[in-house]
């Protein structure tokens, strides 16, 4: 039994510390590269977004929020949402 609560304990702290990576940002689109699936907002930050997420409402001028993560030194969107 307690064997189950352990594994059951760091799976939910697995959850809880990747949550914890993910981090969040919101700007306007300043350009768009989609053969490198890239955004660059206007404040200068460059996104790549994930493989699986749609582009297809991704143009210049939207304003995006997206929760990234830091893969390789690249911010990764693993979600993103056109405000």
């Amino acid at each position: 039994m307690s064997t189950v609560f352990g594994i059951a304990g760091a799976l939910l702290l697995m959850l809880v510390m990747g949550r914890a990576w993910a981090e969040e940002i919101q700007g306007k689109i300043k350009s768009l590269d989609t053969a490198e699936r890239a955004i660059a907002l206007e404040n200068g930050t460059k996104v790549w977004v994930a493989e699986g997420l749609s582009m297809d409402r991704l143009k210049e001028g939207v304003t995006v929020k997206a929760s990234y993560e830091e893969r390789d030194g690249k911010k990764i969107a693993t979600t993103i949402e056109v405000k």
